[in-house]
């Protein structure tokens, strides 16, 4: 009676995981600069084959545990404060993309070349027209996030699971249909990531946030197979909510890039 469990938190038991994942991580990092100084990219990969390892045996066992009612509503508290802590992290990366493209369209100027880059956009740099692709896939990203409330309106309401799986697979599709539009742009581009600030300010922001659109789809997928499993209720769906907050966080950061690069600062 002594060792029994009389309180609401979830006492981890010793995992090797986060070991595990923080080598992994370090390989791929470590690997990728030797990739960067034209070695082979394998080390790199024997590292991102770790990480992925890491991620899916993980979160295998947090979705056991709360499968087995590890997840009381105090534990689902601390997993939702993590998952804003998170999202608050990714608002800082996005940060840094915003400030290198307004510090370098509002004070424009290079030691060289000054009659190029005293303009902004450098002159010689035909920018994208913002009503035609870029506003079509705004309006695609914007739909997805609308399904993916629908479907969670329909689990925190009655649980309708017919209704959660239709919102999930528009939002999937409609994801996937961004992500393709977008390399179609990129295929279409009048200029390249190197060469110039705009090139290079214009791939990083709308790459990262293309490759955070690619992780909220899979996010979705897998809320989609866990949906067909069974896994989620009305009451405890914090792996459900947390997909539909980073959606949500892809689609604000998108309408800041639209507004700020695609309009503004071309």
């Amino acid at each position: 009676m002594a060792h029994e469990k009389n309180h609401d938190y979830h006492i981890l038991t010793p995992s090797i995981w986060p070991f595990l994942g923080a080598v992994s991580g370090f390989v791929m990092l470590f690997g990728a600069v030797l990739f960067f100084k034209n070695s082979g990219p394998w080390l790199m990969l024997a590292g991102l084959a770790g990480v992925l390892y890491v991620m899916f045996a993980w979160w295998s066992e947090v979705v056991h545990e709360s499968s087995i009612g590890d997840h009381t509503p105090v534990v689902q508290i601390g997993l939702r404060y993590g998952f804003i802590l998170f999202i608050m992290s990714e608002v800082m990366f996005f940060a840094a993309w915003f400030w290198s493209f307004f510090k370098h369209a509002l004070y424009p100027g290079g030691p060289t070349q000054p009659e190029m880059y005293n303009t902004w956009p450098p002159a010689g740099i035909e920018t994208f027209d913002p009503w035609h692709l870029p506003l079509m896939n705004t309006l695609i990203l914007l739909l997805s996030g609308c399904a993916a409330t629908w479907a969670h309106h329909a689990l925190v309401h009655g649980n309708k699971r017919n209704e959660i799986k239709a919102g999930l697979i528009i939002a999937i599709l409609l994801g996937a249909l961004f992500t393709f539009f977008q390399a179609f742009e990129y295929s279409e581009a009048p200029f390249s990531f190197s060469g110039n600030i705009y090139g290079a300010n214009f791939f990083m922001a709308t790459g990262f946030h293309g490759a955070h659109v690619i992780i909220g789809t899979i996010f979705l997928a897998i809320c989609l197979l866990r949906v067909y499993r069974g896994h989620f209720t009305s009451e405890q769906h914090v792996g459900f909510e947390a997909a539909a907050w980073y959606w949500h966080f892809v689609d604000v950061v998108w309408l800041f890039l639209f507004f700020a690069v695609y309009i503004w600062g071309g």
